[in-house]
């Protein structure tokens, strides 16, 4: 019953700020300031995913910002920091969000290799929301970090069952950003269900390791085009993996391209060019799945604005804000342990679905294949968890 009138709760209250003139959500609020924290990476080379997640956050920050807390209303002040795309910066702008701007909770961060540091910081002090981070180490062992996407497991058995049911795929090679713990923990998991797929424990060919910032891949190019496999899987940063793939087809490789969900930017389209077309990847959220009032509301809303779909991590970003704003509602305080428990009672639907949190703090949700055509993210597959 708490969780069917949770959600009846927040549909209104989401209808409600669509209803209200922007002027009027802005008006004097009768009490205390809610404090949320958001981190990203802002500069540095994982800039464009963060910054697209952040867009999600603001627009559901621009249409409601309040939150009624025991029949009060209350404004919410968002306290932005850029982690510069730095594993060793996104703690210290972690202890700065809650020392310095004393917030009571924290959305973010786009990228694993930035959430795991990140969330040390967290234990024992506020909870967080995760929002595209997809490294089980993220929230594994640490109660104070949630997180409103799928996790990596999930995620590399989704594309190594692609790869073998669709593509007829029984040979791989795997290219990892070896600096990067999404990379290498997703490629792993990938590696695990696919050779559990074929029965064959050499169906990975070979590991080709680069760093992050990186540009010359003629070694791993190379070595692609003697091993001949039926399969690339190479999930990394956007940047690196658009070079890989732009090389390997310069080279004359035509050998289909798997990656994961950090494909999903308008830069990957851009630094590969033509020569990405035809990347399959997987991701959280297809705009061809709105199907309830909110996630209609954020898509037309989006559209409108942007005159393109919004992204996966735009959507994750939006979602995380209302699931932050529904906990604190239902807590009836800002106490940081009660904060806690309340995210462990969400059931929220939103633009990326429902989210319900199980016992390690991660929202079950299924997976979208998309395929890069003509320029454009294109929804091929859904994948039911």
């Amino acid at each position: 019953m708490l969780k069917r009138t949770m959600k009846v709760a927040c549909f209104a209250l989401f209808a409600a700020a669509l209803a209200l003139p922007f002027a009027s959500c802005r008006r004097q609020d009768d009490g205390y300031v809610v404090r949320i924290g958001v981190y990203q990476p802002l500069t540095g080379a994982n800039a464009a995913g963060g910054t697209l997640e952040l867009a999600g956050v603001l627009l559901a920050h621009e249409m409601q910002p309040y939150v009624y807390i025991n029949g009060t209303r209350h404004e919410v002040q968002l306290f932005i920091e850029d982690n510069r795309s730095d594993r060793v910066e996104a703690p210290l702008v972690v202890e700065r969000l809650i020392s310095h701007h004393r917030v009571h909770m924290i959305l973010g961060t786009w990228g694993s290799s930035m959430a795991i540091p990140g969330g040390e910081v967290l234990r024992g002090r506020i909870p967080a929301i995760a929002l595209s981070a997809t490294n089980p180490m993220v929230t594994l062992g640490n109660p104070w970090y949630f997180r409103v996407c799928f996790i990596d497991p999930f995620q590399g058995q989704v594309m190594a069952n692609f790869a073998f049911n669709n593509l007829g795929a029984r040979t791989a090679v795997l290219v990892q950003e070896i600096t990067n713990d999404y990379s290498v923990g997703l490629n792993s998991f990938f590696a695990d269900a696919f050779r559990q797929l074929t029965g064959n424990p050499n169906a990975i060919l070979s590991t080709l390791n680069y760093s992050t910032g990186d540009t010359d891949f003629t070694a791993q190019v190379t070595q692609i085009l003697s091993l001949n496999p039926d399969v690339v899987f190479a999930p990394g940063n956007f940047t690196e993996s658009a070079l890989v793939i732009r090389q390997a087809r310069d080279l004359g490789i035509t050998t289909p391209f798997l990656g994961g969900d950090t494909w999903e930017t308008p830069e990957f389209v851009l630094v590969g060019a033509d020569r990405v077309e035809g990347a399959i990847f997987s991701t959280k959220f297809a705009a061809e799945f709105a199907g309830n009032p909110i996630a209609v509301d954020f898509v037309n809303t989006y559209r409108a604005r942007n005159n393109r779909d919004p992204a996966t991590v735009t959507a994750l970003g939006f979602d995380g804000y209302f699931v932050a704003l529904e906990a604190i509602a239902r807590a009836g305080t800002l106490d940081p342990h009660r904060l806690r428990e309340s995210l462990e009672e969400t059931y929220f639907v939103g633009a990326t679905g429902t989210t319900i949190f199980n016992e390690h703090g991660d929202a079950e949700k299924g997976a979208f294949i998309k395929e890069v055509v003509n320029g454009q993210f294109v929804f091929r597959y859904f994948i039911d968890p």
